[in-house]
């Protein structure tokens, strides 16, 4: 297997997530840890290996990294995009590209002028759960298609600060959903219908924002798609699909850290509380993400994520949010 040299791109929260992972792949090394501040670089680098690096072209610069991995705040993935493209490395980025579609064209329009293999972090297609249902109704294990529904619900809303720069919760969190259900239906919605509301965290609502949404895409084929997103959950992440087809139906179901049903004198079906939160219950999605980005670096297949797919499922986030302000239905049109 040929070996890949990565940048890891940020220090933050999802520097945590792809350090390990990286470190269990057999073809892919940690080359180098990125941050302006070559500190808070150090303090990754100790933790995962890697040389901390705070000069951005010395970076792109160097022969032996191979490929980035963007995990910086997304407002700065665009500007990491063209700087990587334009030194000929191969990208996976965090998603959102940006919360800009403007911003996004720029960065597609440098990919087109830069071709390097390009592959955007939508991990939740390479759960091996979610994956299996796709396959199910590609394969028409439920007949034709009729309906797809989600539940994405947090253990708690997040910090008031994340709030404010998130680009609100259809463009932070329901993009996710609307990639997935996309990817899973094969199509993409023809018209829109989202509504939301703030129960939880009142100061949400004074930012302009919701903590609880209900999503409604209707696709060309008539195919409707349901997601319901929640920023607080009293018993855990709770992360369920369901496909309806004219012949049966398949769903997942919320993963635990202990799956047996427990019977005895004093509870009956009692079981352990869900995974806590993103990092536990997608863990292997993101090792599958990355193992596909060494596949598309090396020549074995191409990203199933691309950038385009992350363009389109930016303007339906964008679309669901001036639904619910507007509470009018909003059509689209894709090329």
């Amino acid at each position: 297997m040929q070996t890949l040299g990565l940048a890891l791109m940020g220090t933050g929260r999802m520097a945590h997530v792809y350090g390990p992972k990286i470190g269990a792949h057999p073809g892919l090394r940690l080359e180098v840890i990125y941050n302006p501040r070559i500190t808070s670089a150090a303090r990754v680098a100790d933790q995962y290996g890697g040389r901390a690096m705070d000069d951005l072209d010395a970076v792109l610069a160097d022969p032996a990294v191979d490929a980035v991995v963007i995990a910086t705040p997304t407002d700065t993935h665009v500007d990491y995009i063209e700087a990587a493209a334009r030194a000929g490395k191969p990208i996976y980025c965090e998603k959102p590209l940006d919360q800009s579609l403007d911003r996004v064209d720029r960065a597609l329009a440098t990919l087109d002028s830069h071709p390097v293999p390009f592959m955007l972090g939508f991990n939740r297609r390479f759960d091996p759960d979610n994956s299996a249902l796709r396959m199910a109704v590609q394969n028409r294990g439920i007949g034709r298609l009729n309906m797809l529904m989600s539940w994405s619900r947090e253990p708690s809303p997040p910090p008031i600060e994340y709030i404010r720069a998130s680009g609100g919760y259809f463009v932070d969190a329901t993009i996710h959903d609307i990639d997935l259900l996309c990817w899973i239906a094969g199509e993409r919605p023809v018209e829109v219908m989202a509504a939301g509301s703030c129960m939880f965290d009142p100061r949400i609502g004074i930012e302009g924002d919701f903590d609880m949404t209900m999503t409604t895409l209707k696709m060309a084929s008539g195919v409707l798609v349901h997601i319901n997103n929640s920023r607080s959950c009293a018993y855990g992440f709770d992360q369920r699909l369901e496909a309806f087809g004219d012949e049966g139906m398949v769903q997942t179901l919320n993963q635990r850290d202990d799956n047996l049903v427990r019977w005895d004198k004093t509870r009956t079906a009692a079981r352990e509380p869900l995974k806590h939160f993103f990092l536990e219950r997608y863990e292997q999605s993101f090792y599958n993400a990355l193992d596909e980005f060494h596949a598309a670096v090396t020549g074995e297949r191409a990203p199933s994520a691309t950038a385009q797919d992350g363009r389109a499922a930016l303007a339906i986030a964008l679309a669901c949010a001036q639904s619910a302000k507007s509470g009018q239905a909003v059509a689209l049109e894709f090329k």
